[in-house]
This record gives C-alpha cells, structure tokens and sequence, in this order.
C-alpha cells in the first residue's frame, strides 16, 4: 500500500474520531469517510490497536509540523526571544483551536483511550516526549533557570487551555486573548526583562501576523 493511501487513510480515522467519538471508529466508517472500497483500511491497519496507532502516529506528525512552520528560524537560533515564543504559542494553539479543531478532539481522543490501552499508551508517551523534548531546549534558550521542570508546566498549561476550549463553556479564545495568556505564564518562567520587550511584549507594538 502506498504511503499515499496510507496518509488518506490515517485522516479519515482522525476525522471519523473527531465526528463519531471512539466507539464510531471502525474500519468500514474510515473506509467511506476515505471514499475507498471497503476493506481498504483492514487491510493496512488490521486490528482496532493498529488503527488507533495510525491515526496517532498521523496527529503528531501534522502537530509537529505547524509547531515547525510556524516557529521558523527561532529554535535555531539562540537565544529564543520570549515575545517569539509567544506568538509561535498562540498561533499554534488558535490554529489547533480552529482550523484543526478536528485534530485536537481526535487527539483528546486517543489520550483517553490509552489511559486504558498500554499499547497505545507506549506510542503516546512516546509522541509526548516528541514535543516535550524540544519545549525544554525552547525554554532553556528563552532563559528559563529551569526549564526541565517549566516544560512540563508550559505543556500541561498548553493542554490545559486547549481542553478548556474544546470541551469548557465558554467562548474559544482569540489570538489575543491566548498572546495575553501565553505572555503572563512566560513572565513568570523567563526573565522579566525579555519578556517585556519585543514585538510582543506588554512594552512593545502589537504583534504581526493575525489570527492563523
């Protein structure tokens, strides 16, 4: 099988997750939200586990991908300036919020079913230490005086505010209101002075680029 099918086969799981929940991802469903013959996804992913793999395996690809685009040149170039890290923060996560909002409810998703599925427990913990990893070398380049421990908390603040958005009872923040939040939590991670400069800082202009 081409690793073209395999891709339209991986989002149609994603997007059959995000529509029908758990208990709707069957191979059948994924074989017509893909518009293939049936069988098509059995015979690529053949048991529900190997499913489920694919379509996480999928999801931290597409994730790593817009954190990567959208970050650009500044994880490359130390040190990493707090009012960069911001923006890359709130377009990732309004992006996550709203054009692929699919993806993020897919993914909360697959977090609960390995709660329950050590097989897929492993592949996500794996994917997990896939963002974890370089959060710490981010944060540690945008002057955290540890940024072990302030990875772990700027992730579970991540997840936290993203969780709330898809699943709270409130309104889905704009890239306003996520530059604001993403500011004060780095303020208190990062020293004061780089976070209140630069484009967007509390002192400086209002940040380019818009809504993602």
């Amino acid at each position: 099988m081409s690793k073209q099918r395999v891709t339209v086969i991986a989002d149609a799981a994603i997007a059959t997750l995000a529509e029908r929940g758990m208990r709707g991802l069957t191979h059948r469903a994924v074989d017509e939200a893909a518009r293939l013959p049936p069988g098509s996804t059995s015979n690529h992913a053949r048991t529900r586990a190997a499913l489920l793999g694919l379509a996480l395996a999928r999801l931290t690809e597409l994730e790593r991908a817009v954190f990567a685009e959208l970050l650009g040149e500044a994880a490359a170039a130390p040190p990493v300036q707090v009012d960069d890290l911001v923006e890359t923060l709130a377009r990732v996560t309004h992006r996550a919020l709203s054009r692929d909002r699919h993806v993020t409810i897919a993914r909360f998703e697959l977090a609960l079913e390995a709660t329950r599925r050590p097989e897929l427990r492993e592949i996500y913990d794996l994917a997990s230490r896939g963002f974890r990893e370089p959060a710490v070398a981010l944060l540690a380049a945008a002057g955290s005086p540890d940024p072990v421990r302030h990875a772990r908390q700027a992730v579970a603040f991540i997840e936290g505010v993203r969780f709330d958005a898809v699943v709270g009872a409130g309104a889905a923040p704009s890239v306003d209101d996520l530059r604001a939040a993403f500011t004060e939590f780095l303020r208190g991670i990062a020293p004061q002075e780089a976070a209140g400069t630069g484009r967007g800082g509390p002192d400086g202009p209002p940040a380019a680029g818009g809504e993602v």
